[in-house]
């Protein structure tokens, strides 16, 4: 084991850090000032510290500078800043120079060492984090299901079939069908995706199939589209449940004999293309209700993977966390910051009606919020804290097979964008605000109103987004409100 590096300049600090220590089986190398430290870091030969305890105020340079150009060299390494009272100030500004903790002077012994072992045991964590986190794939999953969706890729790797990908939004369906791609035949071809619902009706048929110069106002110069962008590649088609209907027709013609006509044109255009497309809805319901054709979906359901939701593989969380947090850190240009184990319990309890992509909104957020390098559970955002009620084990998804051939009789059931939520013991909604406006009223809180208000408003934009999958116009429709006041809402409760 490494070893803990205390620097004072006091000998009898030195003297009582190092005794304490020893007797925890903890190996300890001391120094007098910060010049030393640097020259020791320096040196190659050095395996450097597990941890570095380090006073503030020391002859020849001070602790928080030494922080600075320690950070610099070794980003993950725990920084226990001593210091006395006068300078708790200065300590707790130490937290945006990356300290992991502050020890004040005079210091209770015991205390000292359990902080310095936290320390340690967090400096192990991170060591085996970085080491998982530097050879991780472009996916990461270590639970039963996402290992099943791994085999299937490979699996698939010499494949040029048709895949459908089903999942819960921000599941990550976009990267299985980059993996796909990658590891296929078609991997030095180009990869394009288009969310078949992002793009308005009467624009998807030139997107898709590009146009001819004068085939519409404004079609001033010939276009090629996705299907002609993505040659000799995979072309990725999001959300194919929201594919209007006549458009589904024309998909069909394609993967049936490779052709296509461009809007406007006569000459019809060989398309070499492997197609993967994903959807959160329930297609074979869709087919049943009429919305989408019966022919088609047998044509995209030649082999099917289906990506569990996150709640569906809760042992990933503190993975794709630290990723997450590593990840948002580059983008900002800032260290990354390390998650303590009672915060990262409660993450991974957290039900995530977003999924994989919440998770990362979230450490992006911990990232510019959390006030300290080590983000403990009052740091977590309030949707966090607050929870969800849990997804009932009879609204959960039935999982189907991993890899389904076509015609295969194994079928989910629709899938809600969010969670059921579970009546609370028989109550009617109302009751359920009735006491806890009760609770907050007795707890003589001043701002009763404003909290609850914003929790009911919060929560029913959310949920109308979520059944309108993000469109704002429809969901104000929907909740019998105005544009403006949808957009305003939504800015001034922070749901951007």
């Amino acid at each position: 084991m490494k070893p803990i590096w205390i620097v004072d300049d006091d000998q009898s600090i030195r003297f009582v850090l190092e005794k304490a220590l020893l007797r925890e089986s903890l190996p300890t190398r001391s120094f007098t000032n910060p010049r030393e430290v640097l020259d020791a870091l320096s040196d190659t030969g050095d395996e450097g510290p597990q941890v570095l305890v380090s006073d503030i105020r020391m002859p020849g340079g001070s602790g928080l500078e030494l922080l600075e150009k320690v950070k610099l060299q070794q980003p993950g390494l725990p920084v226990i800043i001593m210091t006395a009272f006068s300078d708790l100030d200065s300590a707790v500004s130490a937290f945006q120079g990356g300290a992991f903790e502050y020890l004040p002077k005079p210091f209770d012994l015991p205390k000292a060492v359990e902080l310095i072992r936290r320390a340690v045991e967090e400096s192990q964590r991170e060591e085996v984090a970085e080491e998982r986190l530097s050879a991780a794939p472009e996916m990461l999953g270590q639970a039963p299901a996402m290992q099943d969706v791994f085999r299937a890729i490979g699996r698939l790797s010499q494949s040029n079939v048709t895949v459908l990908i089903t999942g819960e939004s921000g599941s990550g369906k976009e990267l299985v069908a980059r993996a796909l791609h990658k590891h296929s035949p078609r991997a030095k071809g180009p990869f394009v995706a288009i969310n078949t619902a992002a793009i308005p009706k009467d624009l998807l048929e030139s997107e898709l199939f590009g146009h001819e110069r004068g085939a519409f106002t404004g079609a001033q110069t010939m276009r090629r589209g996705r299907f002609e962008q993505a040659e000799g590649g995979t072309l990725f088609l999001d959300e194919i449940g929201d594919m209007p209907f006549d458009l589904q027709t024309r998909l069909l013609r394609v993967l049936s004999d490779g052709h296509f006509y461009r809007v406007g044109g006569h000459s019809a255009v060989k398309a070499n293309v492997r197609v993967v497309a994903a959807t959160h809805q329930n297609l074979e319901q869709q087919v049943k209700e009429g919305g989408f054709r019966e022919d088609l979906f047998h044509r995209l359901n030649v082999i099917r993977l289906r990506l569990p939701a996150l709640r569906e593989r809760r042992e990933d969380v503190p993975l794709l966390t630290r990723f997450f947090l590593q990840q948002s850190a580059k983008q900002l240009d800032v260290e990354p910051k390390r998650i303590a184990e009672p915060a990262l319990k409660v993450l991974s309890n957290f039900d995530f009606p977003g999924n994989v992509r919440q998770l990362e909104n979230i450490c992006h957020w911990l990232t510019v919020m959390a006030p300290a390098q080590s983000i403990d559970i009052k740091d977590l955002p309030p949707e966090v804290l607050q929870g969800k009620p849990p997804v009932s084990s009879e609204t959960m998804a039935v999982s189907e097979p991993v890899a389904a051939p076509k015609g295969a009789s194994a079928a989910a059931p629709a899938m809600s964008p969010l969670p059921v939520v579970p009546a609370l013991a028989g109550m009617a909604w109302e009751q359920g605000l009735q006491a806890e406006a009760q609770v907050m009223l007795d707890e003589g809180r001043p701002d009763v109103w404003d909290a609850l208000t914003r929790r009911f408003e919060t929560s029913l934009i959310q949920t109308a987004l979520a059944v309108t999958r993000g469109r704002r116009i429809e969901a104000a429709h929907k909740l019998g409100i105005g544009r403006n006041t949808i957009t305003r809402k939504i800015q001034e409760l922070n749901l951007e």
